[in-house]
């Protein structure tokens, strides 16, 4: 019996659409064929371009960081780089979809460590149980119950629920905080986190968890206040704009996709057999978001595509949009509810959620 077996019995999907699903693989696997020759290149520049960017504005800190301008300006740019970075490289590379090498994708992975998180415990929350479950509640680590907030509906309540859209926008600033310094060692420390029903943590990795968050804090605030012999609370305070900027930005391209009252929170029957097949659960649990430039494809990784990224994880997401017009196409021949919104509907709709739920999720946990 397999270790998975062991721990815990996984939710599974019908059949459903599965022939409407084999359609849309064929021609996302030509589409993709069709235009490597010309998006490889920007690919693999872009591998190299975001690190850069991070650490071009921590050098300058470094250099200029006594100047309290330079150096609380230079926070704020790191913390938007962090997610620029999770966006464009980091997120990929997790999906070995960057480089041909798959030790190259997961070198590039430790840019993760680099930037304060952990990539051990990011890769099977997200893989293994974001990917196969979006929404289900158990299993969906994106949507792990905390005691502040409730994003499922026919999860358990508590009182102080009641207050969650009022109290929960001034705690979303520190959303980075709270996966950096507390979640992370929550989820390898405690056996009830969803992360232990199908994975035992090697030891090594418990050495890296202490070794990079270290690493994380020194080269940020101990270097710098040894370097520019600034005050405590100054160094201190632009590491909080570090984390306050990263925050907020990332929590702009979290929260749209899936934690909203127009997303579907399916449940598992007795049998763990979940409602729907593959593909429709993905429709009914995921939204994308309008709008397409430049700047959505080249600076934000196709975000706002994030449908096909859930239907076809292992392919880059500088082919997004061509497939997204596949899969608007075949939903609309075969009445599926494929599903778009402008950013501040989106937005709006996760509020409205908090809202719903308030009378009886966790965005105070990460949602990448």
């Amino acid at each position: 019996m397999s270790t998975d077996t062991l721990k815990a019995r996984k939710p599974y999907f019908t059949k459903e659409r599965e022939d409407v699903f084999q359609q849309l693989r064929v021609e996302a696997k030509k589409i993709v064929l069709a235009l490597a020759p010309v998006r490889r290149n920007e690919i693999l520049f872009k591998a190299f371009l975001f690190p850069f960017i991070y650490f071009f504005f921590w050098t300058l800190a470094l250099i200029y960081g006594t100047n309290p301008w330079m150096l609380f300006g230079a926070y704020f740019f790191m913390g938007i780089a962090i997610v620029l970075n999770y966006l464009n490289v980091i997120h990929d590379s997790v999906h070995h979809t960057i480089f041909n090498s798959r030790r190259m994708n997961d070198v590039y992975t430790y840019l993760f460590d680099i930037m304060g998180a952990n990539s051990f415990i990011w890769k099977t929350r997200h893989i293994r149980y974001h990917h196969n479950y979006p929404n289900v509640d158990g299993w969906d680590t994106d949507i792990d119950q905390s005691a502040l907030v409730r994003i499922v509906p026919h999860s358990r309540f508590s009182p102080m629920h009641k207050y969650q859209h009022i109290y929960l926008p001034f705690i979303y600033p520190l959303f980075l905080f709270n996966w950096l310094l507390v979640r992370d060692f929550k989820d390898f420390f405690s056996n009830k986190r969803t992360v232990h029903k199908l994975i035992t943590i090697p030891l090594a990795e418990y050495i890296k968890l202490f070794a990079f968050k270290i690493f994380f804090l020194f080269y940020l605030v101990i270097l710098p206040k040894i370097l520019l012999g600034v005050s405590w609370l100054m160094i201190i305070g632009a590491f909080c704009v570090l984390i306050f900027s990263a925050s907020v930005f990332a929590l702009i391209v979290l929260l749209p996709p899936h934690a909203n009252t127009e997303s579907e929170f399916p449940v598992p029957d007795n049998q763990k057999k979940l409602p729907y097949g593959w593909m429709l659960h993905m429709l009914k649990t995921t939204n994308d978001v309008n709008g397409e430039s430049w700047f959505t494809r080249f600076v934000m990784g196709n975000y706002n595509y994030h449908i096909v990224h859930h239907l076809f994880p292992n392919i880059h997401h500088a082919y997004y949009p061509e497939i997204t017009q596949a899969l608007k196409r075949l939903s609309d021949q075969y009445g599926l509810p494929y599903r778009s919104y402008p950013l501040l509907t989106s937005l709006s709709n996760h509020y409205l959620l908090l809202r719903q739920n308030r009378a009886e999720f966790d965005l105070w946990e990460e949602s990448m």
